[in-house]
């Protein structure tokens, strides 16, 4: 193709409503393959492409795994499944999750610029916390072209807002510039950017790399003291230019805001099973307390009445800490914003 054969758009809360305005306002000769990643739950049903199609411009679908690409179609991430783009074709996995979901962006985006390097353009949408992000340098890694919505417009601003601030975007633009740039760059004659050199090496690789190293004693600098919340395995530490991310060696990803947000849900859950086990503590020494009463046993009937006042005052405490971190969430509006470049030591 003349322009750029790929266009990858990656969304998630409030997306919905921004596909349907930006795919609203694309031609219907697009020269161009369009692949969209939204984060839906695993067990949840996809009628994107039924919402898209009433707009009568591109045909959209979710594709069958080894699907041949053709230019002027829509291809959308079914749920619990990661799209990857191939080259002429299209590969549907059911991986690891990354960044707590499946389907994810960053491996859409990762798999574009690997298939189609210059001739891919990466689109982050409306949405909470950083998927894309990653993804996105890859794509400008590789010479493709990276483009964000506005997030003055975005219904959720922290995805735009955390690609602009790591990675070097083309442009951020409002939905309607958004879809005529994406036609403009799609057909434009004036030559394809050159190919980098030496493709950068994907996490995947970076992981199975130091894992081998570890294996054979070599000295190995990227594993982390911390652990996967999915599986408990040793995350490592990876670092491109200033972003920072963790992957296991199962293929579970983080970016930091994501990790975060995934350790807040595990440290909510290991609270709320402490609740539990301390009204389990305060019920029995209540029955205790009654049986020893019945016994005609007084100092200790006390001593299990004690007990379980303590029990319930403990239950207290875990919830007001539940609470807390609840609204600590609300407020940090589920984005922390941190580059690797911020945890480097001050000179």
């Amino acid at each position: 193709m003349a322009g750029h054969s790929v266009v990858v758009i990656g969304a998630s809360a409030g997306g919905v409503e921004a596909l349907t305005q930006l795919v609203e306002q694309l031609p219907s000769d697009l020269d161009a393959a369009v692949f969209v990643t939204v984060h839906f739950p695993s067990y949840g049903v996809s009628f994107l492409p039924e919402i898209l199609n009433r707009l009568n411009t591109l045909p959209a679908a979710h594709p069958e795994n080894g699907e041949e690409i053709r230019p002027g179609r829509i291809y959308i991430a079914p749920p619990d499944y990661h799209l990857h783009v191939c080259p002429d074709t299209i590969a549907l996995s059911r991986g690891p999750k990354e960044n707590g979901h499946r389907p994810a962006i960053d491996p859409m985006f990762r798999s574009a610029a690997k298939a189609y390097g210059p001739k891919a353009i990466g689109v982050v949408l409306t949405g909470m916390l950083d998927d894309g992000t990653s993804g996105l340098n890859a794509i400008k890694a590789e010479g493709g072209l990276a483009l964000v919505q506005d997030p003055a417009e975005a219904s959720f601003r922290s995805m735009p807002t955390n690609a602009i601030a790591s990675v070097a975007v083309d442009q951020v633009l409002l939905l309607a510039e958004l879809a005529k740039a994406i036609s403009t760059l799609t057909t434009n004659t004036a030559g394809d950017p050159p190919m980098t050199s030496e493709r950068p090496k994907l996490e995947d690789e970076i992981v199975a790399e130091e894992k081998t190293a570890a294996e054979q004693g070599e000295r190995s600098n990227a594993a982390s003291p911390l652990t996967c919340p999915d599986c408990g395995g040793v995350l490592w530490e990876l670092r491109d230019g200033h972003l920072l991310r963790f992957r296991c060696h199962v293929g579970h990803a983080y970016s930091l805001d994501s990790l975060i947000a995934e350790q807040a849900d595990d440290l909510e859950r290991a609270l709320w099973t402490a609740v539990r086990a301390i009204e389990e503590r305060a019920a029995l020494s209540r029955r205790l307390e009654a049986y020893a009463k019945e016994q005609n046993r007084p100092k200790s009937a006390e001593q299990f009445a004690k007990r379980a006042a303590d029990a319930e005052h403990n239950v207290d405490l875990v919830k007001q800490i539940i609470l807390r971190q609840q609204e600590m969430r609300l407020q940090g509006n589920g984005s922390t914003s941190i580059r690797a470049s911020d945890l480097e030591p001050s000179h």
